[in-house]
């Protein structure tokens, strides 16, 4: 008989192009992972995978397993979860990505209410920034994420479901974070704590600054938002992130925030969903759920209500 679970530890492997990054999609050890490879291949009666620098490539075997093993387990998830959701009730488990800076607003909410109604699903949130929640969700190693979104997305299984401003931010005191808005122009030879490109914020930024032909002086780069709000509160420059993201530091006076206007730097949020696979009762059911919350968070005045 095929082992389905090794089956799909193989698939994650083959997708993420690494046994470490596989290993921590799957809640295991690397080398826990590497044993139940080895076994699959002796079972195929072949190798699976070449070593690389950067981790591991199929070989010609794994790349003729791939396509069947995904049809496969697509067709015996759907089956189990039909089965289980025929009497109408939501089963299973829910992979979700949520971006750092909005994780302490929705997850608790989502895990509450969830628990209430749909006793018997199981939520797995993934944290991570854009770019990987995307890549994750194209992929089908979502279901679904909350990303953020600078203009108009063309995705078609994407909603935005609100607007969040960008601001300013910079430690106690400061001067240019005194009042509640701050024109784009003033960040000239600022200095800032950014992300690297691509991220989305990066590059909204990189081109508004190239227009209006300002200087942004970045000191430093980091994807991560706890450092980039201590390089704020250290005094060394301004990060640039969302109200919500230092709303607390705001409020305990550390740091002030100050939205940065003419223009905007408006950011979508929206709930993007896998094509890979149709959803599950109990993914569609979490999806409305999300899009309930993120509405109710909008209604509080923390976000703006999505535009028509």
């Amino acid at each position: 008989m095929m082992d389905l679970a090794k089956l799909g530890r193989f698939v994650k492997v083959a997708e993420l192009g690494s046994l470490t990054k596989a290993a921590m999609m799957l809640d295991t050890t690397q080398s826990s992972l590497s044993l139940q490879i080895s076994a699959l291949e002796r079972d195929f009666g072949g190798r699976l995978f070449h070593r690389t620098g950067r981790g591991v490539a199929l070989t010609e075997l794994g790349e003729r397993i791939l396509q069947r093993a995904r049809g496969l387990l697509t067709d015996a998830e759907q089956l189990a979860n039909e089965i289980r959701s025929s009497a109408g009730k939501p089963y299973g488990k829910v992979a979700i990505g949520i971006l750092p800076s909005t994780a302490h607003l929705l997850v608790t909410q989502l895990y509450r209410q969830a628990r209430e109604r749909y006793p018997h699903v199981l939520l797995h949130i993934f944290e991570g920034s854009s770019g990987q929640l995307d890549e994750w969700v194209s992929k089908g190693l979502l279901d679904m994420a909350i990303l953020y979104r600078y203009g108009k997305s063309s995705a078609r299984a994407e909603q935005s479901l609100a607007v969040v401003e960008s601001c300013l931010v910079g430690r106690s005191g400061d001067a240019i974070t005194r009042s509640s808005t701050v024109k784009f122009v003033r960040l000239d030879r600022l200095l800032l704590c950014l992300p690297g490109a691509p991220n989305g914020l990066r590059v909204a930024l990189d081109q508004i600054a190239r227009s209006r032909r300002i200087a942004l002086s970045v000191a430093m780069e980091a994807d991560s938002i706890p450092i980039q709000k201590q390089f704020a509160l250290d005094g060394h420059g301004y990060a640039i992130l969302a109200m919500h993201a230092v709303s607390r530091e705001v409020e305990r006076g550390s740091l002030r925030a100050s939205r940065i206007v003419s223009p905007g730097l408006d950011r979508t949020i929206t709930l993007a969903t896998t094509t890979e696979r149709p959803l599950t009762l109990a993914a569609r059911e979490a999806a409305k759920l999300l899009r309930v919350i993120v509405d109710e968070q909008a209604s509080k005045g923390g976000w703006q209500h999505r535009r028509s």
